[in-house]
């Protein structure tokens, strides 16, 4: 067998090809195939993980390996926290690792562990998880290009599971001197993204016009400790100020400084930053990516963070337009300040966007700036288009929908963000040129696909949002599921699923129990994933054809990441009652 190429992330298809040659050569059963997988990534990542810092990596922990369905790990703001009952492995191992100088964390999932990484603590991840959970985590962890290494459990279930104890000290124990041959990674990127927006950096790109007051529990850029200029805002923890403590002129400012912070994936400027980097020679993914991204001028990180104030603005809108009560664990601007004060927040985000790009015709040029504004403003107006369409069809008696006009709200509601977001990286680099068409394709494709596997999602609850299931057909939301449904469902069930969009007959919990059942006679989950499918094969076509090799793996990275498929499909036919509680 070759050596494997280390300069790039292998793409999880790349392992399990490997892995499948190995199990041939062996000749082992395909029941191996995701032990192998998670073995290769390991011997990938071994010597690069070695060489990090103990004090920099990351040890990642299941709940109880003996008994996970009695585990009383509380939860807190990372993930799970071990109380070292002894009734399992956990104790040992993580007492090992803390004497050793690792960070530890029990945790179940990506978002607590990529929360972790982007925060800059750790730069490397050893874990120790059930198989389908490392198989997941080649996905979301390994294709940014974060060294990982793993050790399956010794069982396809967490409970009454155990693991090799030797096997995970040995990984623990790894050392290297000297510095090996490194990988390309987007971490830095995404640090740069999710930095730009934290309170010390969103000041320095961003300065206030009004600078007092700041939200409660906000850091002082000019002091770094907890800022006391202006007003009482009510004290930390309070998830924002109360409007009579805020100066009436500072108070827009202030709340929508506060919403830009909230949180998020921050994957829009991401996105502007990596186009922009894989543009101009990738440097932004070497080792020395950090140091290179912080020579960058401001105004690249400007437009950036313009993207994500214009996504901001849309979420504040589009929170009032469903009534949604909670955005990123918190109560809606909307709900906590009222509808006005919340659309005066959205409008100033719009305002702040165009702002940041308008200023910076002396770093980036006349043309540039102007190219830049176009696209965004091209993308405002697309974008509400797609969501005025959406609102009509909401106010209309007669919710008939084909699938093809869903796609098309979803190509001019979703697609412009990623449009916009990768044009403006572009623009920033050089002209447009022959970008345009690749970019508009593929930013459609990726976007339509995304809606699609945001509407799939749905139906399994956002614990981070929403909070509860099926709340696209509560809040009478047109999408291609309801389509869907509707070109299949004979007549007299088409009009009970209108009846029950409508608000007819039973209570909540029932009428999402009711349209689940028609979505699975009408195939309507499968046909979905199909779609999904099919847009990501375009895709895929579009990244392949990419002249620009730093781009095209840009694009196969967002492929691999932002169109991850459902977890489980046959998890749509049985939803827990509490997933439906408002």
């Amino acid at each position: 067998m070759r050596p494997l190429d280390r300069a790039h992330p292998l793409s999880k298809e790349a392992m399990e090809r490997l892995a499948r040659g190995v199990l041939e050569q062996l000749a082992l059963p395909e029941k191996f195939v995701g032990w192998t997988m998670v073995a290769i990534a390991t011997e990938f990542w071994r010597d690069q993980v070695a060489a990090v810092p103990v004090s920099r990596r990351l040890f990642l922990l299941p709940h109880c390996l003996k008994h996970a369905e009695k585990c009383h790990a509380p939860y807190n703001a990372d993930g799970l926290e071990c109380r070292r009952c002894g009734a399992c492995g956990i104790a040992g191992l993580a007492a090992t690792a803390e004497q050793m100088g690792y960070r530890v964390l029990v945790a179940e999932g990506s978002p607590a562990v990529m929360r972790t990484i982007l925060s800059g603590s750790v730069d490397t991840i050893l874990g120790v998880a059930c198989l389908n959970v490392l198989e997941k985590a080649i996905d979301k962890v390994l294709l940014a290009g974060i060294p990982c290494v793993a050790v399956p459990l010794l069982s396809s279930s967490c409970a009454n599971s155990s693991v090799d104890e030797d096997w995970v000290r040995e990984l623990l124990l790894l050392h290297q001197l000297g510095a090996p041959n490194t990988t390309r990674s987007y971490l830095h990127l995404m640090r740069a993204a999710t930095n730009m927006f934290q309170p010390q950096r969103l000041e320095q790109l961003a300065p206030r016009l009004r600078q007092r007051p700041r939200l409660a529990g906000h850091v002082d850029p000019d002091t770094g400790g907890p800022d006391t200029g202006g007003p009482d805002t009510g004290g930390p923890d309070t998830g924002g100020p109360e409007l009579a403590s805020l100066d009436p002129i500072a108070a827009t400012e202030a709340l929508a400084h506060d919403f830009l912070t909230r949180g998020g994936k921050y994957s829009r400027p991401f996105i502007t930053l990596a186009v922009y980097d894989a543009l101009t020679g990738g440097h932004g993914t070497l080792k020395t990516g950090a140091e290179h991204l912080v020579s960058l001028p401001d105004a690249v990180f400007r437009t950036a963070m313009s993207i994500e104030s214009f996504h901001k603005a849309s979420l504040v809108h589009d929170d009032i337009e469903d009534d949604d009560a909670f955005r990123y664990g918190q109560e809606t601007l909307h709900r906590k300040y009222g509808t006005a004060t919340a659309i005066n927040v959205g409008d100033y985000l719009i305002g702040m966007g165009y702002r940041l790009v308008s200023r910076e015709a002396k770093t980036l040029g006349a043309d540039t700036v102007v190219d830049i504004l176009d696209c965004l403003a091209e993308a405002h107006t697309r974008l509400c288009e797609g969501q005025g369409a959406e609102l009509l069809w909401r106010e209309s008696l007669d919710k008939q929908l084909k699938p093809l006009d869903a796609l098309k709200i979803y190509a001019l509601k979703t697609a412009p963000a990623f449009e916009a977001a990768m044009l403006a990286g572009a623009r920033l680099a050089q002209p447009l040129d022959g970008l345009v068409t690749p970019i508009r394709q593929f930013a459609r494709d990726i976007g339509v696909a995304f809606q699609i596997l945001n509407d799939l999602n749905d139906w399994q609850g956002d614990d981070f949002n929403k909070l509860h299931a099926g709340s696209d057909i509560v809040g009478g939301r047109p999408t291609v599921l309801w389509a869907l449904a509707l070109e299949k469902l004979p007549h007299s069930k088409q009009q009970r699923l209108k009846c029950l969009v409508n608000g007819d007959g039973p209570s909540t919990c029932d009428r999402i129990h009711q349209v689940r059942e028609l979505y699975m006679e009408a195939g309507v989950f499968d046909n979905a994933c199909r779609l999904v499918d099919k847009y990501r094969q375009r895709a895929q076509v579009v990244a392949d054809r990419l002249e620009f090799e730093q781009l095209s793996r840009l694009f196969q990275f967002l492929i691999d990441t932002v169109l991850e498929p459902p977890e489980d499909i046959g998890s749509y036919s049985s939803l827990p009652d509490a997933s439906l509680a408002h």
